[in-house]
């Protein structure tokens, strides 16, 4: 189980991210314990109104709970990871929300607590609590026979693409997987020296280094998004700054803009836009089966609620009318019977609790296993989609490194083009494709030819300059 935690304020901002139905497939509200409200937003909203009376900035601490993917975990395991999250770090009894979200086909609780003690009317204070969620996740993934995570065996083998939630949101933003991104900062980091070369090698990415506002490093998307390098590296400023040296001279954030705009803008808009369309044409339908799929779970969770509540009702009933009234009653008393109803009615009450609770965990496995199939055909789409987004990036890198020379230019795009006919197989689009870099190749042979019979009659010896919009649409 994958623990993650933050103590933090702004109860009201929390409940939004937690009810949020936008972000989150299904959402249910397991329990909310040690509040005047029974609902989450009601129970945070008192959270805040406490934390204004003790001038407490951090009221709340926050865990996410996440087994690994394609793990089936029951609700006990859950239950009990928390229960032990709350002893070991000095909350017990304190007001309590647990939910579960669900999402992409993967399952994962929210636990928060308030830290405020009533009797004292303080913060409790929770000293290394990530060092004890750390033992308390390495003892799940133990006793549940996972696969250890080799970052728990030795920190040095952390999964370097593992993000925080500030870059997931920026990568949010952009359409992007913050995992792949992370990778791409990361591959052109292992092949560079010096600042030229780690600029090259993220202009190669689809990534552009600029100054910060702080005078840091950050590294810009083609649409003009600013993404802390170091973050985004998972390395410390200081060994960034030791490696490209400072970053005063380097073009600011809008200036880095300017430079997008100016040199790639035009093209990329053009490529990316096709990239876009050609995702969008596959993941339309994907979209439409993912959202009936939603409301189909949904409506069989409901259906399912509603006929265990109608028969716990009347398995209530039947029960109840087990202990006789009056002097019948009273004779059950005395004689022991009522004791021995009483119990039996208990273990009843309770294989029936556990009898929907397992129905209830069935259900939503299967659904899950069946959205999970589904999220592979998805992930397959983004991954392709990806894969586009790094070649268009990488041909424009090598294009521009070209531009100088319309003789470099001419060679490049006839090595290009034996590797596209390499690499590619025998369809309809493969020959189109191969018919436009024909087309590209003449015209710039063409352009080429020209400019060296004006060069000659001009006694000059350099070729045209090309700007960003090189060559005919290949479509």
């Amino acid at each position: 189980m994958i623990l993650k935690a933050s103590t933090r304020g702004s109860p009201n901002a929390l409940a939004r991210h937690l009810l949020n139905e936008r972000d989150n497939e299904h959402i249910e509200q397991h329990e909310v314990r040690g509040f005047m409200s029974e609902d989450v937003a009601g129970a945070l909203a008192e959270v805040h109104a406490m934390s204004a009376g003790i001038k407490s900035r951090k009221p709340l601490f926050s865990v996410s709970l996440s087994p690994p993917e394609n793990a089936q975990v029951d609700t006990a395991v859950f239950e009990r990871t928390v229960e032990e999250i709350e002893q070991q770090n000095g909350l017990t009894g304190q007001p309590r929300i647990t939910l579960f979200h669900e999402k992409e086909g993967r399952r994962h609780m929210h636990a928060v607590w308030s830290r405020i003690d009533h009797e004292r009317q303080a913060v409790i204070a929770l000293p290394f609590y990530k060092n004890k969620l750390h033992e308390i996740s390495k003892s799940v993934f133990l006793e549940q026979g996972w696969n250890l995570p080799a970052g728990y065996i030795d920190r040095t083998e952390r999964d370097p693409r593992n993000f925080d939630l500030a870059l997931y949101h920026q990568a949010k933003r952009e359409g992007r997987d913050p995992k792949t991104l992370k990778m791409l900062a990361q591959e052109a980091w292992a092949v560079s020296d010096n600042r030229e070369a780690m600029q090259q090698a993220l202009e190669a990415r689809g990534l552009y280094l600029a100054r910060g506002d702080r005078r840091g490093y950050v590294a810009l998307t083609w649409q003009g998004e600013p993404m802390a390098l170091s973050r985004l590296l998972g390395r410390k400023t200081k060994e960034v700054r030791e490696r490209l040296g400072a970053a005063e001279d380097l073009r600011d954030i809008e200036q880095t803009r300017d430079h997008i705009a100016r040199n790639v803008g035009p093209a990329l808009h053009r490529l990316m836009g096709e990239a876009e369309r050609a995702k969008a044409a596959e993941m339309t339908p994907l979209n439409r089966e993912r959202l009936a799929m939603r409301d189909a779970h949904a409506s069989e969770r409901q259906r399912m609620a509603e006929g265990q509540a109608a028969r716990q009702q009347e398995e209530t009933r039947e029960r109840a009318a087990r202990l006789r009234n009056g002097l019948s009653g009273f004779w059950d008393r005395l004689s022991g019977r009522y004791a021995k109803t009483r119990a039996q009615n208990e273990r009843e009450a309770y294989a029936g609790f556990m009898r929907d609770r397992d129905q209830r965990q069935a259900m939503i496995e299967a659904q899950l296993a069946e959205r999970q199939t589904l999220q592979r055909r998805i992930v397959s789409v983004r991954q392709t989609h990806d894969t586009r987004l790094s070649e268009i990036h990488r041909d424009l890198a090598e294009q521009r490194g070209a531009v100088r020379s319309p003789s470099a230019r001419l060679d490049w795009l006839q090595a290009n083009q034996r590797r596209s006919q390499a690499e590619a197989a025998p369809s309809r689009a493969t020959e189109q494709g191969r018919s436009g870099s024909e087309d590209r190749l003449q015209w710039l042979q063409d352009r080429y030819n020209r400019s060296a019979d004006t060069d000659r009659h001009a006694g000059r010896d350099s070729g045209p300059e090309l700007g960003p919009d090189i060559g005919p649409d290949l479509g």
